[in-house]
């Protein structure tokens, strides 16, 4: 008792820490069960202080805006880091380097303001910057790896890292971070163009996707990753699941490889669902759809 009150002690200090944190109001589906601790760090230098204070057997977990997490109804048993904090940004020319904890629509809306292009893909991607450049996150042919420099991480012994772009292995929804590292911040070059040219890109594709996503009701983005030449979303609406509702749970009508909640749901609803959905296009077709949803907890 005496080790875990020093160290429940110490994060305490280093911001705000609380026990069974529901964990629903922290992802944008709304569904999920409780962390057994939840840490916001009053900034970098706060993280990097707490992490070797943590026991090593502890799991630990980084959060942004939750955009393309499932935390099982069972919870999370270990320390769910929020990296929330973490937003500073700072301009050098064409290059922008920003925390983990900036979301990528305002990072979209920043450089179109300073004339800056290449990151206009990001203003319809849900989520933060560290969940961005951890699963190399892309939408409209673009993708994190086409502008990143290098990026920031925090090890689990506190320590700090400037790991370079081409160090990551930056593939298709993933990137290869060193073994416990958190991103704390990432280093971008753009290019000088346009103001209002980047506004309307992004407007055209913010209509492209409002008309076809499901933006007015909680979801967690892309569920699956596409199949090479293809689409996950064609498979599973081609295999009758459209619209397949279980519990508050719904394969979206509008676009299939998304899941709702209609307000009820549970996660083991949406787990059914992703099971449902990849057992039906294996079955039909032969294509093993693999999640783009990370799924945590018990």
């Amino acid at each position: 008792m005496g080790s875990y009150m020093t160290w429940w002690q110490a994060l305490a200090r280093l911001g705000d820490f609380r026990e069974h944190e529901p964990m629903a109001a922290h992802v944008t589906l709304g569904v999920g069960g409780a962390a057994r601790w939840y840490f916001r760090p009053r900034d970098l230098h706060a993280l990097s202080a707490a992490l070797p204070r943590i026991p090593g057997e502890v799991a630990i977990m980084a959060l942004g805006r939750g955009s393309n997490l499932l935390v099982a109804d069972g919870g999370f048993d270990g320390v769910v880091i929020d990296m929330g904090s973490l937003d500073t940004l700072r301009v050098d020319g064409t290059a922008i380097h920003c925390g983990a904890g900036v979301r990528m629509s305002a990072l979209a809306a920043r450089c179109a303001d300073l004339g800056l292009e290449g990151v206009e893909f990001m203003a319809t991607v849900p989520g933060n910057i560290g969940g961005a450049v951890a699963m190399n996150a892309g939408a409209f042919g673009q993708q994190v790896s086409d502008i990143l420099q290098s990026v920031d991480v925090v090890l689990r012994d506190g320590s700090l890292r400037t790991v370079a772009a081409e160090a990551l292995a930056m593939g298709y929804r993933h990137s290869d971070l060193p073994p416990g590292a958190l991103v704390v911040a990432a280093r971008f070059g753009l290019r000088a163009g346009d103001a209002d040219g980047i506004r309307a890109r992004i407007r055209a594709m913010r209509n492209k996707r409002g008309g076809s996503q499901p933006l007015a009701q909680p979801n967690c983005g892309s569920v699956f990753k596409n199949p090479p030449q293809d689409h996950a979303a064609r498979l599973i609406e081609a295999a009758g699941l459209k619209g397949h509702r279980i519990g508050g749970a719904e394969i979206s009508a509008q676009h299939a490889n998304f899941i709702v909640n209609h307000g009820d749901a549970s996660s083991s609803d949406v787990l059914a669902l992703i099971d449902l959905a990849r057992s039906e296009v294996e079955r039909r077709f032969g294509v093993v759809l693999e999640p783009e949803l990370r799924v945590v907890g018990r």
